[in-house]
This record gives C-alpha cells, structure tokens and sequence, in this order.
C-alpha cells in the first residue's frame, strides 16, 4: 500500500466534553472537498491521549464511515502498553480503517529489541498496516534507521514511517536502509518539502487542518516536477506553520479551526487548556495574512 500525498492528523471537535459527530463529520467533509489525500484520526492533533478506548473506536468508525472510500484513513492505535496497542489496534481494523499509526513506546524507552517485539505482538494479533510514528520530543525514543529497518524485516505489516525528528539526514537515512518503495512520511510540517526530496512520499500534517488545500497542493506540485509551485506554496504555509506551533499542539490549530468557523469553538480536555488570550490575536493576524480568515 501507497501512501502518497498529504493526510490531514485531524483536530477532534468536543461538544459539552464529548465528541461532536456533526462538527467532525462535515469537518471530514470539507477535507475532502479541498483535495486532501488522506485523514488520520486518533493521533496526537486529535487528541487521543485523553480519549477512552470506546471514544477512539467511536472517532474511528465515523471518519471511516464519512470518508466512504474516497480517501485512506489511518488510525491512531499505538499506546505504550503493548496489550492496549493490540484492542486499539482491533478496534481500527473492524472499523475499516486502511490503516493504523503506532507510536513506538512513550515512557518506558525499549531497547531496539523491544521495540520489534512491541509491533510484532500487535501484528499477530491484528494484521493490517502500520504506519510506525517517530516523534521523539514526545515519546523520549528516537527510533534509529537501523531500528526501524529491524522492525520492518521483522514485521511486513510496517510499511510505512511518520517520521517527525525534522531531521533530513535521519530521513534520508531510513530511505537507505529501508529501501526506495518503504513509505517515508514527513510528521514535521516545517520539513515536508526536503523530506520529499530525499525520497518522502507525503506528510501526516497538522498545517492541512486550516490549509488542506494548500499542503495536498505542495505535494502534488513536487510530484508533478513544478518545484516553483511547491516552493511558493511552502513559503505560504511556513508563517503558519510557526503560529501552529506558538503553544503547545493542538492548542493553535483548534483555536484557529473555531476561529474559521469549522468548528463551533475550542473545547479541551485537560491537561490541555485553551490558548492564553495574549497569543489569540497573533494567531488572528497570523490566519488573516494567510487567507485562511
């Protein structure tokens, strides 16, 4: 399986503490109306970490269901505990999910070995592909080239890396290991177009929540050979990116969704609270330039 394009990490709207079905639905929606190549519900920009496992499952299914075939879905389903990755994992399977996002391990920090065993014990249980998601800055391991190239010629349902070090000669470095036709996705909205470069086939972005159009249109000009297109587009988006970012995800980008009206406003579920009130009209100025406002 391909995964070539730009997939949107999309932001999960609340409603009285609860998943908003409407909203996310005509949110789906409008994804694809604006030429998103694929979505990604469960991940860390929709909030996953404090959603229960029913609440996942529920989120899951209606993405799969609003997406009707038209696009990829890749479903959150990793954890640190290797017994909640596998339910979670069974759960985006019978949803009808394309696909699942592992997380390597956050916290316990396994040793390359562990690593392996972890997304071996969920392949036994629930076959499907996974999307093996790197972010160090949240989960304090940085899973190597050499270790990912371990997972994946231990376990063939890897077929593809969210890879969010930002960090283009580890980048590189996984196409080399792993071969050109293993799927590197960028998970770093400042770094898509170098990481296509080196041999990336598209991103897992947070950017394409507000500018699906503009971050779909990136790739698709990369790919079309039409680099002048992709720069302007990248130089378009990189204001934005840095707003995405001005607190922690996905505080901006919710706020920023509630702001364009997608959303009917930026609910929460602590530990995360909303965006301090100094920063809401940078954020505004941010959009406005941009065009999103």
């Amino acid at each position: 399986m391909e995964f070539r394009g730009a997939f949107t990490a999309l932001s999960t709207p609340f409603k009285d503490g609860e998943i908003d079905e409407a909203t996310y639905r005509d949110f789906i929606e409008w994804q694809i109306e604006q030429g998103i190549d694929g979505l990604v519900p469960c991940g860390t920009t929709g909030e996953a970490a404090t959603m229960s496992h029913q609440e996942q499952g529920q989120t899951i299914k209606i993405c799969v269901e609003q997406a009707k075939g038209r696009v990829p879905v890749i479903a959150g389903a990793g954890s640190n505990s290797t017994k909640e990755a596998i339910e979670l994992t069974k759960m985006a399977k019978e949803a009808g999910a394309d696909a699942a996002l592992q997380i390597t391990p956050y916290y316990n920090k396994p040793t390359p070995g562990g690593l392996v065993e972890h997304f071996k014990a969920i392949a036994k249980e629930a076959s499907m592909p996974f999307v093996i998601y790197n972010v160090p800055g949240r989960t304090g391991l940085n899973c190597l080239p050499e270790h990912l190239k371990m997972i994946v010629d231990a376990v063939p349902e890897a077929v593809a890396v969210k890879e969010a070090t930002g960090n283009m000669t580890q980048a590189a470095q996984v196409i080399e290991q792993c071969g050109r036709n293993f799927n590197l996705m960028s998970g770093d909205d400042f770094t898509v177009l170098p990481l296509l470069a080196v041999g990336g086939c598209g991103v897992i972005s947070v950017i394409s929540n507000i500018m699906p159009a503009a971050m779909s249109g990136m790739v698709k000009a990369f790919f079309e050979k039409d680099l002048d297109k992709a720069i302007d587009l990248s130089l378009k988006m990189a204001p934005v990116n840095r707003a995405m970012f001005m607190e922690t995800n996905p505080i901006p980008v919710k706020t920023s969704l509630a702001m364009m009206g997608l959303f009917k406003d930026a609910q929460f579920r602590l530990p995360i609270v909303p965006l301090q009130e100094e920063n809401k009209p940078k954020l505004e100025a941010v959009l406005k330039n941009a065009g999103v406002l």
